[in-house]
C-alpha cells in the first residue's frame, strides 16, 4: 500500500514484503525502479519537481529514514516501518543468491564496488556479481554499454541523489536489467569502508545521531530532519493528513 506523506508516496511494507515485491519483478522480467528517499530527498523534491516525478513514478518507494516514519505519524497515516536502503540491498543480495540471479554494482570511488563484490560473495555464496563500475565517468552512454555487456538481473546505482535517480530514469529502457535501485552511500557500507550505527542506535531511531557524532561536519545535512518534521506539523495544521 502506498501512503502519501506530503509530496511523496511511500510504500508501506515490511522488509520481507519489499524483498518479495522486488524478486517477483525480477522473476517476471518486469522493469522496476527502486528509490529510497529520506528527509533530505523529500526537501530536495520541493525545489526539484523532476526528481519528485521520478520518485513517485518508481516501482518501489522505500521510506529510508526515521524522519519519514515520524512524519507519517504526525500527519496521521503512518507507514509500517523504516526500510533502510542498505538493509534492503544486503537482504536482496541474499535473495538473489538463493534464486541464482545476478547483480551489477555501479557507483562509489574506484575500487569500492569490487570490494563490495568480494564481501557480498563471501557473505552470500552463490551470488553472481556480473560486473562492477565506479561512479566516475564522462559519458553515460559508455556506462550503459558496460552494464549491458555484463547483463544482470539487478543493478545497484550508488551515485547519490539526485544523480542516481536521474540516471535510472534516463536509461531504464536501455539497460538490460529488470530491477535497478538507487542506494546512495550503500556501496561503501557493503564494502566495509563505512560502519553503520550500533544496533541500539538503529532500534531507537537514532542512527542519524550516531553519524553526526562521528562526522560533525554533517550537521547541515542533519538539520534537514527537524525541518522536514516541522513541515509535517504545518501540513497537518493546515488540514493535511488522513485524519485532519
Amino acid at each position: 500500500m502506498r501512503k502519501q506523506i506530503m509530496d511523496i508516496g511511500f510504500d508501506s511494507l515490511s522488509m520481507e514484503e519489499a524483498l518479495d515485491a522486488a524478486m517477483e519483478r525480477i522473476a517476471a522480467g518486469e522493469r522496476c525502479r527502486v528509490v529510497t528517499p529520506n528527509a533530505e530527498h523529500a526537501l530536495m523534491c520541493r525545489r526539484d519537481r523532476r526528481l519528485l516525478e521520478i520518485i513517485n513514478s518508481s516501482g518501489l518507494v522505500l521510506p529510508d529514514g526515521i524522519s519519514v516514519v515520524l512524519a507519517s505519524r504526525i500527519i496521521g497515516d503512518p507507514v509500517r516501518q523504516k526500510l533502510a536502503g542498505v538493509e534492503f540491498a544486503d537482504a536482496l543480495c541474499g535473495r538473489l543468491a538463493e534464486a541464482g540471479r545476478s547483480l551489477f554494482l555501479f557507483g562509489a570511488k574506484p575500487g569500492v564496488a569490487e570490494q563490495a563484490a568480494d564481501k557480498l560473495r563471501e557473505k552470500y555464496p552463490g551470488l553472481t556479481v556480473a560486473g562492477c563500475l565506479d561512479g566516475y565517468y564522462d559519458d553515460e552512454s559508455k556506462v550503459v554499454e558496460k552494464i549491458n555487456a555484463a547483463p544482470a538481473d539487478a543493478l545497484f546505482v550508488c551515485l547519490g541523489a539526485p544523480k542516481q535517480e536521474y540516471f535510472m530514469a534516463a536509461h531504464e529502457r536501455e539497460l538490460n536489467v529488470s530491477l535497478m535501485a538507487g542506494l546512495g552511500g550503500t556501496m561503501d557500507v557493503l564494502a566495509g569502508n563505512v560502519r553503520r550505527a550500533p544496533d541500539i542506535f538503529i532500534k531507537l531511531g537514532l542512527e542519524w545521531l550516531y553519524r553526526l557524532l562521528r562526522e560533525p561536519r554533517r550537521i547541515g545535512r542533519m538539520a534537514k530532519l527537524p525541518a522536514y518534521l516541522v513541515q509535517a506539523v504545518w501540513f497537518r495544521l493546515r488540514g493535511g493528513g488522513k485524519h485532519a
